[in-house]
């Protein structure tokens, strides 16, 4: 185990310095942009990742890039379960939102409207278009394209580079995003706390860790929304895009590429 010292030396001290540093409120036109030190972790983290930093490669050897990789879900769990102790308290707000909280599951659809188009008549891709489309690609979404296609295919490949641009770059996107909608004062804040649950560890923690800072008094009721959401996602999101949005994005695949399918078919 001594080989995962430096891994976990490093780790520690990424995140020191990223609680040192603390909250950062940048003032813009509409609102606010708050920096969490999430970001900062994610991005030193990614700078001194072993495939981009040749100096690191010294320090952490491929079996550590691997544990870490692993460890990334067992980390996360503590955090996802203090999401859970704050859905109790708040039931009854939770079931006030009613079937709003259910209904905004189809907006796991809302991938296929914007995406698919600039997807295939934009970047002219292939049937990468589909796996990268059909869904955010979180690991549900990715297990169900490995065994209907397999990861070495091209909808696998499309899903696991929707995978890996969403790891890198969701974080930050979910962490400014909700408070810069939130001072439009367009959604209530409670439509922006389900929002956060799409069914990630990472992006729901910038998401809500966004929002609370722009609103701390509202905290219990952001992170019970977006733990039900979350939750909701994780269970209905597999069979959305099993039954749903995987054959729809097959079907508009099909139409919008039919010589395709016509010369297979020959």
């Amino acid at each position: 185990m001594a080989k995962f010292i430096p891994l976990h030396l490093l780790v520690l001290g990424i995140v020191a310095v990223a609680e040192l540093v603390g909250i950062i409120r940048i003032p813009i036109g509409v609102g606010t942009v708050i920096l969490l030190p999430i970001l900062y972790a994610f991005a030193v983290g990614i700078a001194l990742n072993p495939a981009i930093l040749p100096a690191t490669r010294k320090l952490l050897p491929p079996v550590s890039v691997k544990l870490a990789s692993t460890m990334i879900t067992i980390a996360i769990m503590p955090f996802i379960a203090k999401f859970g102790t704050t859905v109790g308290p708040q039931i009854d707000k939770i079931i006030e939102a009613g079937p709003a909280l259910v209904i905004q599951e189809l907006g796991n659809l809302g991938t296929i409207a914007l995406a698919f188009p600039i997807a295939v008549f934009l970047l002219r891709m292939g049937r990468e278009a589909i796996g990268a489309t059909f869904s955010i690609d979180r690991e549900p979404n990715l297990a169900l394209i490995a065994d209907k296609y397999g990861l070495n295919s091209p909808e696998g490949a499309g899903a696991m580079g929707v995978y890996a641009v969403g790891t890198l770059i969701g974080t930050f996107v979910f962490a400014i995003m909700p408070p810069l909608i939130l001072a439009l004062d367009v959604f209530d804040v409670r439509a922006l706390a389900m929002s956060c649950g799409v069914g990630s560890g990472s992006m729901l923690a910038a998401c809500t860790g966004g929002l609370v800072a722009a609103l701390p008094e509202q905290g219990d009721t952001i992170l019970a929304l977006a733990a039900a959401s979350n939750i909701l996602t994780y269970a209905t999101g597999l069979y959305v895009g099993l039954f749903i949005a995987l054959p729809l994005t097959e079907w508009l695949y099909r139409r919008a590429r039919p010589a395709e399918f016509a010369g297979a078919s020959n």
